[in-house]
């Protein structure tokens, strides 16, 4: 059975998304587990790893997302783990991931050093479990060149089989593809595909940021995959905000105050997805009214306005499992892009 660690070149590059595509593309049973999990969410008294919890629901994978990872914390790890037991536990944890299924894929931490204090990292992960190591790899394309050189003479693979490079978010596939496969090659780092970039990927839906800001959700609840391409924050009154290039925008998600009726019913002439009320001020019963009339979401948050607005703006993007759409993209990418042949499929 293959067991691939999917591992990145540094943070953000898109490990969880291409694991994703791949798993789904390749349409079999499919495993899945991260050692270490550093995307923590609390929930009904459990910790667990936000992309563990994605999967898990992406695939229908019957485990629970607490179990597919070994810890979450580098102190408390150190405390209950030596190398020795972290390898037993490695052993125990991938053979009751992959009992049924036909691929397990192994995620690694958010670069190449995470987890390297306490023998988690992707090339221990990949040693100790027998595992082929699948490197993601984004940015700039200088950056992914000095990325690889670098692993490629100065990381240590001995008794790992490194299976090859996904090349992620690439805005010109064919120029990347004449310049570097053969570069990628006499590194002996074979290039198992080139993802393009996709902006659609890129932009958050009504829902993801609902979770983001704790929101409380008033009206147009079948309206939460919507997804958020621009942002208006409604300090203005209404008619300045008509006046507002962004205002006519796109796919808008406004901010504003629950006391703003003005605002609120102005933003229901735009192509407005979702409405966002701050300072935790619920609107007249009326207004409520006429926006789920219009099936608009309508979320209530704690935070005043500006704090609200910086929330969004510095939340990291990340795929749920309600984004179909996205969903199918990335399938839809792997499909055509990558060698699934490789990897069993």
């Amino acid at each position: 059975m293959p067991r691939l660690v999917v591992a990145s070149t540094r943070e953000g590059a898109g490990k969880t998304s291409v694991i994703v595509g791949m798993a789904r593309a390749l349409g079999k049973p499919i495993g899945y587990m991260k050692p270490f999990g550093d995307r923590i969410l609390y929930r009904k008294k459990r910790l667990w790893d936000y992309d563990s919890a994605l999967v898990v629901g992406v695939l229908g994978i019957d485990e629970s997302p607490e179990q597919m990872s070994i810890g979450f914390d580098h102190s408390k790890l150190r405390f209950m783990y030596d190398a020795e037991t972290t390898g037993e536990k490695l052993t125990e944890l991938v053979t009751q991931v992959e009992a049924g299924k036909e691929v397990v894929f192994i995620e690694g931490g958010k670069d190449l050093g995470f987890g390297g204090s306490v023998h988690l990292d992707a090339i221990s992960v990949a040693r100790k479990t027998g595992a082929e190591l699948i490197l993601v790899a984004s940015g700039s394309e200088d950056e992914i060149l000095d990325d690889l050189g670098f692993f490629k003479h100065h990381v240590d693979v001995a008794g790992v089989t490194v299976k090859g490079v996904v090349a992620n978010r690439i805005k010109d596939l064919e120029d990347f593809e004449a310049t570097h496969r053969r570069h990628l090659d006499g590194l002996g780092l074979p290039l198992l595909g080139i993802l393009p970039y996709c902006a659609e990927l890129t932009y958050p839906s009504v829902g993801f940021l609902s979770g983001v800001l704790f929101a409380k959700v008033l009206a147009g609840e079948d309206g939460m995959d919507r997804t958020v391409r621009h942002i208006l924050v409604g300090a203005m009154d209404a008619d300045a905000a008509r006046r507002e290039p962004i205002f006519s925008e796109e796919q808008l998600l406004v901010i504003t105050s629950g006391d703003r009726s003005d605002m609120i019913l102005a933003a229901l002439e735009a192509d407005t997805v979702g409405i966002v009320l701050s300072n935790n001020v619920m609107p007249p019963a009326n207004i409520i009214s006429q926006v789920a009339e219009r099936g608009v979401p309508l979320l209530l948050a704690s935070e005043h306005t500006y704090s609200v607005a910086k929330r969004i703006d510095d939340v990291e993007r990340l795929l749920t499992k309600d984004e179909t759409s996205k969903i199918d993209t990335l399938t839809d990418m792997a499909r055509e892009h990558l060698d699934l042949s490789v990897l069993g499929g």
